[in-house]
């Protein structure tokens, strides 16, 4: 039984009427005719208001028709003369590079070069007006061609063409779009595939955020993002495309450049690539835009007056489409055109139109089309458009480029390539500068009628593009009551740190000045981590407000949905929350806006699942605090393997631009804020990022120390907490512990002086990664001649005895510094995967609970002869330590 079975019918009669003519026509005109016309009515009743289920994919031709095209605001010619100088000049800055094996790609701005001309000519918003523009996020391997477009406006030199790939003397060009190499060009880095179309509907979202709540009004933006077919493989690449259908973002638009190709070969062999993403799209609630054929096949489709050739479009697999364009015009008759209405229409068609009809002639390849499809994009309301553009790879290139499965990994042409593609084109470059071994680059001249046009077209659209800019605007520091309740101490209260960061910020958010530019993000967690309290107050960004009364509308933190909502609850997405981060801890240069995103997260769903997100995040210069709450593989009481981590500290450490601390007091949390706030928003804020672990075990938060050095070592990784209750002239040991070991080593410290009279000296280190990074200068000074000592060797100067190190991490965390150590060293860790039980016993099963720590301590003592052997057997006895 269907669901229409279960609906009352309120007159049979009609019903059996619209069946029985359906019953005629498939009867006298067969089953296609009949679903022809049901398509048509369904199409028909939709546009005219009628509530129905869309349909997934409609046939293989253009959404708008050729007598619907809008007429073209520009100079065809003068933009076809534009266009064929950037292929030649992206193909000579590959090429010339290829000499040096720096290879490079050629062929995927040779299929798409045209959807950026079009952009850049009449859709790319500068910034010159708001200062945010449009957003562009440009597919990587096309980044040559949009170099030899900045190379023709005048904003890069022939010397910085040469240097394509070629960034060790800091003058170079890098491969692709890569903001941290060239911060005045790229905003976005999107060669890692997958990470620009998520990133791309997270930015558009982020614009309508700061637009709803009042920052900036950025209803002028839009976000276009440029992607392959192959790409759209990678799960990221569709995982938030109901995201952006659910918010109505008409503020976003996809260009997917369907050249049905990937690395190796087609992208859909045995279907078609353009249908699935269609259905795709259309089924997550975008609109679709195809522009899949040239000029040349309008008249073509006009003789189609029984369906026959749009049918066969339909069935014709991709990879025999790509045969097509690689074969000649005998081919195509014998393998396409078949039967007698298309070997009719082939007959009316010379082979040198054949040919054109699979080679040139695809909608991705001409400006009319390209620009129908655009217009049609940017006139849409209420839904985000995604244009699927037919074209050929490795196009204008030559035979032996276009259309082959191994064109990604051809690097370069060979001279007599050139000439073709110059006599294609119609360059007017002389034979005589195409005799030497090396092709040249070709500038028409600052005053040519091109270079005017290309670069009145940019002003009339606001300026340059792609370009990225950074407004000196520093925020204002929050003044230091919040950061003084942290420092004070919380008594005799236990407190988990994870509690005390998130009071400091909701403290912080109340600022007048910059508490509005907090930007708390959460993946579906914030009662786990105690930020409910947000919810009523700065409540959670929703463009649609609250359409219901939630069910807890009668208590005090109820779950308050809002336009202007300052809380942004991702729902179970830890890539959407990064994109969502990115997007706000990059304003600061995309729109001049500096915000301060802040996000928390369950520590072992950070780095490790999203690590190449958190290295664009630093390719794209973002600022702000990313929290891995809950951390440690001993704290998550009964949680287990998959949610116990010991090892984020160590993956943060691999990223440049992370700043890592794992404090242990809720004061050292306020230092560090503070600093961090300092660093990233100050007067001179750096690109970095800080990330901090905090825990959710509640222990006594002391008041920050006396002393000129505590607050210098927290910042720079390590300070003396402790000293050893009664040092003597005997045996010692230094702990070093961060994070909640800390608690451990001063448990450790109170039995060696009361079981074994053995003094220890407890010392909080706030970051391991610092700390090495402090060394590995250290180092570089010292072989360029200059004295540097450590921080950690310096702090540690003097200091008796053994040192020895543990953490709630494995135990390559705290070894970074080792080798900056002048003492004998040794570490304890949760090396392994995590497991359920009691706190006290999975730090027993991991050997870094205090006995432990005692037990290593007197071994590390034994082994340079300051104790004898026998007390580390009566330790074991004694603490129950076996094995």
């Amino acid at each position: 039984m269907s669901e229409l079975d279960q609906l009352p019918d309120r007159d049979a009669e009609e019903t059996a009427e619209w069946q029985a003519s359906l019953d005629a026509v498939m009867k006298h005109a067969g089953p296609e005719r009949a679903a022809y016309l049901l398509r048509r009515v369904h199409e028909y009743a939709a546009g005219s208001g009628v509530a129905l289920p869309r349909l997934l994919s409609t046939d293989y031709v253009n959404t708008v028709p050729a007598a619907a095209q809008p007429a073209f605001p520009g100079d065809i010619g003068m933009e076809s003369r534009i266009t064929a100088l950037n292929r030649w000049n992206a193909a000579a800055m590959v090429t010339r590079g290829s000499r040096l094996g720096l290879g490079g790609h050629i062929s995927t701005y040779a299929s798409a070069a045209w959807l950026y001309e079009i952009g850049f000519n009449h859709f790319f918003h500068g910034k010159d007006g708001d200062g945010s523009g449009d957003q562009l996020y440009v597919q990587g391997h096309a980044s040559p061609g949009v170099y030899a477009r900045v190379f023709l406006e005048g904003r890069l030199s022939e010397r910085q063409l040469d240097g394509f790939r070629r960034e060790a003397d800091g003058q170079g060009l890098p491969s692709y779009p890569h903001p941290r190499r060239l911060p005045w060009l790229w905003e976005f880095p999107t060669v890692s595939m997958g990470l620009g179309p998520l990133a791309a509907i997270y930015q558009a979202r982020f614009n309508r955020y700061l637009h709803d709540r009042g920052i900036k009004d950025t209803s002028g933006s839009r976000v276009w993002a440029f992607l392959g077919d192959g790409e759209m493989d990678e799960p990221e690449a569709t995982a938030a495309l109901t995201l952006a259908a659910r918010e109505g973002l008409d503020n976003l638009t996809f260009v997917v450049n369907c050249n049905l190709q990937k690395l190796d070969g087609p992208v859909r062999s045995n279907s078609k690539i353009v249908q699935e993403l269609e259905a795709r799209f259309r089924g997550a609630g975008w609109n679709v835009v195809k522009s899949l054929w040239g000029e040349a096949w309008d008249p073509v489709f006009r003789q189609d007056t029984d369906g026959s050739l749009v049918r066969r479009l339909a069935e014709a697999p991709d990879a025999q489409m790509q045969t097509y364009a690689a074969r000649d015009a005998a081919y195509i008759r014998e393998h396409f055109f078949t039967g007698d209405a298309l070997s009719g229409i082939a007959a009316g068609l010379s082979d040198a139109q054949l040919t054109d009809l699979f080679g040139d002639s695809r909608g991705g390849h001409e400006p009319l089309k390209v620009y129908a499809a655009y217009r049609a994009a940017v006139e849409h309301r209420g839904e985000p458009t995604v244009i699927l553009a037919q074209t050929v790879k490795g196009h204008t290139l030559g035979p032996d480029f276009e259309s082959r499965n191994a064109n990604h990994q051809m690097k370069k042409l060979t001279m007599a390539q050139f000439r073709e593609m110059r006599d294609l084109l119609e360059l007017p470059i002389p034979d005589s500068a195409l005799s030497g071994d090396l092709v040249p680059y070709w500038h028409p001249g600052e005053n040519a009628p091109e270079v005017r046009y290309l670069r009145e077209r940019r002003a009339a659209l606001g300026g340059p593009a792609p370009v990225r800019r950074v407004a000196a605007k520093p925020l204002e520091q929050p003044p230091a009551r919040p950061f003084e309740s942290l420092r004070k101490g919380f008594g005799k209260q236990e407190v988990a740190t994870t509690t005390a960061l998130v009071r400091l910020v909701k403290d912080l958010m109340r600022g007048k000045e910059t508490g509005p530019r907090w930007v708390p993000i959460i993946p579906d967690e914030a009662r786990t981590f105690g930020m409910e309290a947000l919810f009523p107050t700065a409540g959670i960004y929703s463009p649609e407000g609250q359409t219901y009364e939630p069910v807890d509308a009668d208590q005090l933190l109820y779950y308050r949905e809002a336009r202007d909502g300052q809380l942004i609850d991702e729902g179970i997405t830890e890539a959407g929350s990064l994109a969502e981060f990115t997007a706000a801890a990059t304003s600061y240069a995309t729109h001049g806006e500096p915000m301060i995103p802040f996000y928390i997260f369950y520590a072992m769903f950070g780095f490790q699942r999203t690590g190449d997100q958190f290295w664009a995040l630093a390719d794209q210069l973002g600022r702000g605090f990313v929290i891995g709450a809950t951390a440690g593989r001993t704290t998550m009481t009964g949680e287990g393997l998959q949610h116990a981590d010991g090892h984020s500290h160590l993956l943060a450490s691999t990223n440049p631009a992370a700043v890592s601390y794992d404090p242990a007091f809720a004061y050292e949390i306020a230092v560090i804020v503070r600093e961090g706030l300092r660093r990233m928003y100050g007067e001179r804020p750096e690109d970095v990022f800080y990330y901090l672990t905090v825990y959710n075990e509640p222990k006594r938060q002391p008041p920050m120390p006396a002393g000129p050095s505590v607050e210098e070592g927290i910042l720079r990784g390590i300070y003396r907490y402790r000293q050893a209750p009664s040092p003597g002239a005997g045996p010692a040991i230094q702990l070093l512990s961060s994070g909640t070991a800390i608690h451990w080593a001063l448990e450790a410290q109170e039995l060696l002086a009361a079981d074994w009279g053995v003094p220890a000296d407890v010392w909080s280190v706030t970051s391991w990664t610092e700390l090495r990074r402090d060394g590995l200068c250290a180092d570089r000074a010292r072989l360029r001649g200059e004295e540097r000592v450590p921080y950690v060797t310096r702090a540690l100067a003097g200091a008796p005895g053994p040192v020895l190190a543990v953490s709630d991490w494995m135990r390559q965390v705290p070894d970074q510094i080792s080798q900056w150590v002048e003492q004998d060293y040794a570490s304890l860790g949760t090396d392994g995967f995590g497991l359920s039980d009691t706190r006290d016993a999975v730090r027993r099963y991991f050997r870094v609970d205090a006995e432990s720590i005692a037990v290593a301590a007197l071994d590390r003592l034994a082994r340079t002869g300051a104790v004898p052997p026998e007390t580390v057997a009566r330790a074991r006895e004694r603490y129950g330590w076996q094995g």
